[in-house]
């Protein structure tokens, strides 16, 4: 049984509110988050915008905050006759994955420190399905929960200065992929081939929301160098699933 759980609320500056939860990584929070922020958006407020991380949300509103009490009381009582979170119209994505020592440069760093063989530290990454929480630090970042926790290993202390675009990496407790060539401190353990921005989506930055689902497919070096090849008629496999 999911505890109760307390939200508290700061003023963040002169336009903008925090709401925290408890700081954890885990769906019962996350979820509770995306419901308030969808509530949120379909308040009557003057809202600029509502951002969320795992375990807390920003609300910036589009002029200075006149009562910052009131404001928190309408939030709260937002909060409190939220409905809950719909997922049914959430999707899971079928992201294709290369991995190997080519791709996957901390692989055997991983695998020496963890005591676990390469192959077994795949397979343990791509039989698990992962949540999407939110996006950052860049464009179209997905930041995934549910990492198996034989594959925890902290994030490096001396950061790579360029990291591959489409790199499928590891940093503590969390896994993601780089969507743009960047510095990072994750550990990379593989590659995929496809565009997490740039592409039609709709006018979003990514293809994936807070709340939807990844699968990361293996696939061969080959197939990886094929669909690289062909991005413009590369369409990613999803499908609606009800949460």
């Amino acid at each position: 049984m999911n505890k109760k759980l307390v939200v508290n609320y700061f003023q963040f500056s002169s336009k903008s509110i925090l709401i925290n939860w408890d700081n954890s990584i885990n769906n019962h929070i996350l979820f509770d988050v995306l419901s308030f922020m969808q509530a949120i958006k379909l308040s009557d407020k003057s809202i600029l915008e509502v951002r969320n991380t795992y375990c807390s949300l920003l609300v910036t509103y589009t002029s200075t905050i006149d009562n910052i009490y009131s404001e928190i009381n309408s939030l709260n009582l937002i909060y409190l006759h939220k409905k809950k979170y719909n997922i049914s119209e959430k999707k899971i994505w079928k992201i294709p994955v290369c991995y190997n020592e080519y791709f996957g440069k901390d692989l055997v760093n991983i695998s020496k420190n963890i005591k676990l063989n390469v192959e077994e530290i795949i397979k343990l990454h791509n039989e698990n399905t992962y949540t999407v929480c939110f996006l950052g630090f860049l464009p179209g970042f997905l930041y995934l929960s549910n990492l198996n926790k034989k594959l925890y290993f902290p994030r490096k202390s001396d950061p790579d200065l360029n990291i591959i675009k489409g790199s499928v990496g590891i940093g503590g407790s969390q896994t993601g992929v780089y969507p743009s060539n960047s510095p990072g401190g994750w550990n990379i353990i593989g590659n995929s081939p496809i565009d997490f921005i740039g592409g039609d989506f709709n006018d979003k930055i990514s293809f994936a929301t807070p709340g939807d689902l990844i699968k990361f497919i293996p696939i061969s070096q080959d197939d990886h160098k094929h669909i690289l090849n062909n991005l413009g008629s590369y369409k990613i496999d999803s499908e609606v699933f009800n949460g």
